[in-house]
């Protein structure tokens, strides 16, 4: 009889083992972003990004109600960290989907995943994590902070710009932007600047650029300090003596600001409005009649970013509590990304195409960059394999 007691029990938790863990009711997901200041336009761009594809969705992601909090890290790396711990511990969320810069993102990127919450980055990519400092819990929707900045030292080198200027922030993306520009350079560079985050005054570097002798200038400038150094440059006859290189510093952000100034000028991206997929050609027109203004790459990084989210809940039946099949889940990246092919690395960067842009002014007066040509193709970063996951 004992025997017979202990067969049945065992068949009953067999039989409950066996039942499906019932799905969330709604999934939670933390945004924060710089949305006040100088630079709130990108932390603009890629809220609207990702609510744009929520309701595109219509209103859920991977079947369940998506609840969305969003909140302004004031690009200050310890209001940021108080906002996130807040959305782990307090709110419960299932990700947090942010930042723009990457010293926020270094802030965050611990106490996030620390959490056993999944941290994606629709935009910073730092070397810092990419590598040995890499993460289970880490996904990187836009690419490895480098990478875009190598495009343009790839294309200077074709170019025969034997002798450049670099110049770029005094913070980590500033240094991974010039680190990445000379890991695919062949020439010489005359001067390296750094500038503090926030500067918009740039009168006294551009003297030195002008009395440099270079062939060519390449800056990665953000924002409002992009809008500023364009205008600037443009003003000091610059434009007609070295060609400008960049990234991040004329795009869909910083154009409106900028407009015929920046007109010619190339960049680094790996994506742009004009990108000829189907699913990109719709949203960029979804989003212009929503929004009225075009779309930056901020945006479509939170686009994929909301697309990825969506893929894996699917992928676990909406079982947001099984978080090593939810990992599973966005590895396999089983979306169709706006800018085409797309992968995970074995580090959670993307491997991806990248192209060189030109700014370009519509027929309609709005501002955009458009792509001239692929420069890499299937590219993945360098540093992913250092990363160890395990």
């Amino acid at each position: 009889m004992k025997d017979l007691r202990t067969l049945c029990l065992s068949a009953l938790l067999a039989g409950i083992a066996a039942v499906p863990a019932p799905a969330a009711e709604a999934v939670k997901i933390g945004l924060i972003g710089t949305l006040s200041g100088p630079a709130a336009v990108l932390g603009q761009h890629m809220r609207d990004g990702f609510l744009l594809a929520v309701d595109d969705l219509g209103g859920k992601l991977g079947g369940l109600p998506a609840e969305v909090l969003i909140a302004d890290d004031e690009l200050k790396p310890d209001v940021a960290v108080n906002k996130v711990q807040a959305m782990t511990s307090r709110d419960k969320v299932d990700f947090v989907v942010g930042p723009i810069f990457s010293n926020v993102l270094q802030a965050i990127m611990r106490p996030v995943t620390r959490a056993d919450t999944f941290l994606i980055s629709p935009n910073a990519g730092t070397s810092t994590f990419a590598g040995k400092g890499c993460s289970p819990y880490f996904f990187v929707t836009s690419y490895q902070n480098d990478q875009v900045h190598e495009v343009l030292g790839k294309v200077a080198t074709d170019k025969g710009y034997d002798k450049v200027v670099l110049m770029a922030p005094n913070y980590q993306a500033g240094k991974d932007s010039l680190a990445g520009f000379k890991h695919s350079y062949e020439g010489e560079v005359v001067d390296e600047i750094y500038t503090p985050l926030g500067q918009t005054d740039f009168s006294a570097e551009l003297a030195k650029v002008s009395a440099s002798g270079a062939k060519a200038f390449f800056t990665f400038m953000p924002g409002g300090m992009g809008v500023n150094l364009v205008k600037q440059y443009r003003q000091a006859g610059l434009a007609e003596k070295l060609p400008f290189l960049s990234a991040f510093t004329v795009d869909e952000s910083t154009l409106p600001g900028q407009q015929d100034a920046a007109v010619g000028f190339l960049a680094g991206s790996n994506w742009a409005p004009n990108l000829d997929t189907p699913q990109n050609k719709a949203f960029v027109a979804a989003f212009e009649e929503k929004y009225g203004y075009v779309p930056a790459t901020y945006a479509f990084q939170a686009y994929d970013a909301a697309l990825l989210i969506d893929s894996a809940v699917k992928a676990v039946g909406g079982d947001l509590s099984d978080k090593a099949a939810l990992r599973a889940g966005m590895e396999k990246a089983d979306f169709t990304s706006l800018r085409g092919k797309f992968a995970f690395n074995t580090n959670h960067y993307p491997i991806q195409d990248f192209f060189l842009v030109e700014v370009a002014k519509r027929a309609d007066g709005k501002f955009q960059t458009e792509v001239v040509e692929t420069v890499f193709e299937d590219y993945a970063d360098t540093y992913a394999s250092e990363c160890d996951m395990d």
